[in-house]
């Protein structure tokens, strides 16, 4: 993304002569004391190269080039080995801390929805000895209550400390942890979720013996099914602690057993239970901890994201095992701007000032259209000002270079919004447009590194390294697993493409999973070589770049054929249209029998209100998205956004939904990790798919 300045320069002339002085004076020192030098060298050398020299590789890391690394510490190859060698090291220091609630307050909107505020405290901290003790009880408990090693167990719960708490009691007793219920005898929730979304699907789980929730409210015994004991994790762990049960001998899981099955995101379809053996997240999670420089002790991690999610789970257990402190969170309370945080009050990140913080393309998304809707409500001059430090700044990262004066002058305000203190943020679970990767590189000055992996791999694929400056990239394969392409000829993209080689992305190593869960007939996309390495065949479409580094291009599940033969991706088409101010979310959509692409789309209410305004439609939001001229101008934005970023002419949608309603995890239209579940959405717009296709 670049600016366009408005011509009146002649104004601030003596602005540019300053950032000129500033400039010549003091880049040759700035140069020799942050070895810029050095990271500009690092960032154009050689990451990887192919094992076989030829193009379609596969690629190795050149660090590790020899052997793919499977463990960070040497013996620590169980995930309970990890945790305890940390408790050795860290024993006193902050672990996992949680905000006290100190107030819950009703707010009613102008349209009549009544919002619930929090007024939140300070953070409390279990140090790492705390969380050991808590976490020896509590599996203790389980014990006690019949849970055997190596039988699964259940957990449906939000992301807190108690999340992470459970399972690391899981993996010391050799409890598989199962993110979905699936014929399990004990289950770990909250109360709000035993309320809301278990209570009445619970006949239907004729194995539950035991609901374990994880809060300290009361809940009502009454409604539930007979043969199910519901105990608090207080409890549970006051029975653990009893001397009887804490001498009962601890069966220790081996690296080959299994420690989760995790459930996939369902964004294209059913989601599928991954089986994850200790080994393959102790591999994954050496790879992605080598792309972190100085992580440690002097860390804090900001935990939002749902700990079900691989991208979640092995961030926040590469933390405990380096000895950062994690602070939990949620994307409703994580900034002062959240949805759940009562005006004046603090959010998350002001309080905690992390160090470290994972995001979803989405939540980027949202805070890089937040901040240029705040800029262009400035006045001319702040405007201006700003834009001229951006661009400033943007041609010195082009560069691989920095603005410290733009950073201390100018974005000290929009750094402050994520705490001030954000070092570094991983971008994972989808792709990072290059306009929103640059703007998080600008204005919250520090690296902003992509990733890419799956939960059949750990999570473990590429990760960007920090000297690492291009945009749209994923970086260069891990220290523990090696890069494939296959040619997928149908789609067009083969290891023979000019000017890089292109193909389906295949991931080996050790941190390639043990397949689906009682689904056999899935696996087909997992094979074993000649040196009996797993490999997994990904779905998506990579290239390679001259430095070994990885470009995911195309997915082909979302590559749809037009009647006339081209070929369009979906996730391409909205990727960039996101970019458009009008536009929240957008899911794009085609039918093989059909010419022309339509799409489905949450407008910014305040962007789009206004232009309604400015249009003489002055009426409910509802009615706003509903209104045909409404739905001509988002057309009119997303085709001269679409002109812009030189989309085809096939790949712009041509009609448009406008959906009055967000969607949320809670509407079933996204996954948690607010990835597009086109399935629901297809069927959720059924009705204007047939109106858009002339089918009504």
């Amino acid at each position: 993304m670049r600016f366009k300045v408005d011509m009146h320069y002649i104004v601030f002339s003596p602005v540019y002569l300053l950032m000129w002085l500033y400039t010549l004076i003091t880049f040759i020192p700035w140069y020799f004391l942050t070895d810029a030098g050095k990271k500009k060298t690092m960032a154009k050398r050689e990451k990887a190269k192919s094992t076989t020299g030829k193009a379609e590789g596969p690629y190795r890391c050149v660090e590790n080039f020899d052997n793919l690394a499977r463990e960070d510490f040497e013996g620590k190859d169980s995930l309970d080995k990890l945790f305890e060698h940390a408790v050795q090291r860290f024993g006193k220091a902050d672990c996992l801390g949680t905000r006290e609630v100190l107030n819950e307050e009703n707010e009613t909107q102008p349209s009549g929805k009544i919002f619930k505020k929090l007024i939140l405290g300070e953070y409390r901290w279990l140090s790492y000895d705390e969380v050991d003790q808590i976490i020896s009880h509590l599996g203790s408990g389980l014990a006690a209550l019949g849970q055997q090693p190596k039988s699964t167990i259940a957990i449906f719960c939000e992301t807190r400390a108690e999340w992470m708490i459970t399972a690391q009691a899981c993996f010391r007793r050799n409890f598989p942890l199962v993110t979905l219920y699936c014929g399990a005898t004990h289950l770990i929730t909250s109360t709000e979720l035993l309320e809301t979304k278990l209570k009445s699907i619970l006949p239907e789980m004729h194995n539950l013996k035991h609901i374990i929730y994880v809060d300290n409210k009361s809940i009502t015994r009454t409604g539930y099914p007979e043969g199910i004991q519901i105990h608090s994790m207080q409890a549970v762990q006051e029975l653990g602690a009893k001397p009887d049960n804490l001498s009962i001998a601890v069966q220790r899981p081996q690296p080959t057993d299994l420690a989760v099955v995790m459930y996939t995101s369902g964004s294209t379809g059913q989601p599928k239970g991954v089986m994850i053996i200790h080994s393959n997240l102790i591999a994954g999670m050496t790879g992605q901890c080598e792309r972190i420089p100085g992580l440690g002790p002097k860390d804090t991690y900001i935990g939002y994201l749902p700990l079900a999610h691989v991208l979640e789970m092995t961030a926040e257990i590469s933390c405990m095992t380096y000895g950062c402190r994690i602070g939990y969170s949620s994307p409703q309370t994580l900034s002062d701007q959240s949805t759940k945080i009562k005006k004046g009050s603090k959010g998350d990140c002001s309080v905690l000032r992390p160090t470290l913080m994972a995001a979803v393309p989405e939540i980027m998304d949202r805070i890089y259209k937040n901040v240029m809707n705040k800029v262009q409500e400035m006045s001319y001059v702040q405007r201006t000002l700003f834009k001229l430090g951006y661009n400033y700044k943007l041609e010195q990262i082009k560069m691989g270079y920095d603005a410290p004066l733009c950073n201390l002058l100018l974005f000290k305000k929009v750094k402050a919004q994520l705490g001030g203190n954000i070092r570094m943020m991983l971008s994972g679970g989808a792709p990072l447009s290059s306009a929103t990767q640059r703007f998080m590189n600008i204005c919250f000055c520090c690296p902003v590194g992509q990733g890419y992996g799956l939960t059949e791999t750990c999570g473990a694929g590429t990760i960007t390294e920090v000297a690492d400056y291009s945009t749209g990239r994923v970086g260069a394969p891990l220290i523990c697993c090696e890069v494939k392409l296959r040619d997928w000829v149908e789609g067009g993209y083969t290891s023979q493409d000019q000017p890089h080689p292109r193909g389906e992305i295949m991931i080996g190593g050790p941190n390639v999973t043990m397949g689906y869960y009682k689904s056999e007939h899935l696996n087909n996309d997992f094979w074993v070589d000649e040196q009996g390495q797993r490999w997994f065949c990904t779905g998506d479409v990579g290239e390679i770049h001259p430095d070994g580094c990885l470009q995911i291009v195309d997915r082909k599940k979302d590559l749809v054929k037009l009647q006339a033969g081209e070929y369009v991706s979906l996730g391409k088409v909205e990727s960039a249209l996101k970019n458009c101010p009008l536009i929240e979310n957008i899911c794009a959509y085609a039918n093989s029998d059909q010419n022309y692409v339509i799409s489905f789309v949450v407008p910014n209410q305040k962007q789009l209100t206004i232009l309604a305004n400015k249009n003489g439609i002055s009426v409910a939001w509802e009615e706003i998205c509903n209104h045909p001229a409404m739905e001509k101008e988002v057309l009119k934005a997303i085709k001269e956004v679409a002109a812009s970023i030189k989309l085809q002419r096939f790949e712009i949608p041509v009609k448009v939904r406008l959906s009055p309603e967000p969607w949320t995890p809670e509407t079933g239209l996204v996954t948690d990790a607010f990835k597009l579940k086109r399935k629901e959405l297809k069927n959720h717009f059924q009705t204007d798919i047939e109106r858009m296709y002339g089918g009504k």
